[in-house]
């Protein structure tokens, strides 16, 4: 089953339009956490080493788990605000489980598209679209690293030039939404997050259930 990038956007919109105020907010709380944990790095940098701009490994080890939590929290709303437009609630933003699988496929996977992209940038594009669903399956399977990017892998094959059709066109709706004022954000984030959502459920239900050696 093949997806269309217009379809997915609308999905994306149309979902917002159910409760625009609601996903302005959610989204605006996932930017405040983010903020408070820039600020409070900074705030360990500079106690540490004097100064804020001088990272220290206090700091980087804050930064980098309060930012998975913000991440594992942002996954797991969308998911259920795609499948519950109605009823989620602004709970499921408290989604600490499985941290430290979330955590080590970030790592792998940031690692894999930050290597692709030093050899000719066109590696690390293929490692992107290859691994897109990897925080989904975390959050939504509990799988481990290597199984959630094997699962992304299977799930994704057969639609990379689709796939990086929507991705070009997220990124365009995100820049024009920091254009409108970095308001808009607020609206495309959430708009650009459910139609990516959108998308998965429609390739992870094309694929099937993984295979027993995976899902074991």
């Amino acid at each position: 089953m093949e997806f269309s990038v217009g379809s997915a956007l609308r999905f994306g919109w149309e979902t917002f339009k159910k409760r625009p105020w609601f996903f302005v907010g959610a989204t605006a709380i996932l930017a405040a956490a983010s903020i408070g944990v820039e600020n409070l790095t900074r705030a360990i940098d500079s106690t540490l080493s004097g100064a804020p701009d001088h990272r220290t490994l206090l700091g980087f080890i804050v930064s980098w788990a309060l930012g998975t939590l913000i991440g594992m929290g942002g996954t797991a709303f969308y998911l259920a605000a795609h499948d519950n437009p109605d009823t989620v609630e602004l709970s499921a933003l408290w989604h600490p489980r499985p941290f430290w699988k979330y955590l080590g496929t970030s790592i792998l996977v940031g690692l894999a598209v930050g290597v692709g992209l030093l050899l000719l940038i066109v590696p690390g594009v293929i490692f992107a679209l290859m691994f897109m669903f990897w925080a989904f399956l975390v959050i939504e399977r509990q799988l481990a690293p290597i199984e959630a990017m094997k699962e992304s892998n299977r799930i994704t094959s057969g639609h990379k030039w689709n796939l990086l059709g929507l991705l070009l066109m997220l990124i365009l709706v995100n820049l024009l939404g920091a254009l409108a004022l970095i308001v808009g954000l607020l609206v495309s984030i959430p708009v650009t997050v459910l139609a990516a959502t959108h998308v998965y459920r429609i390739l992870s239900g094309h694929a099937g259930p993984a295979d027993a050696a995976l899902a074991a």
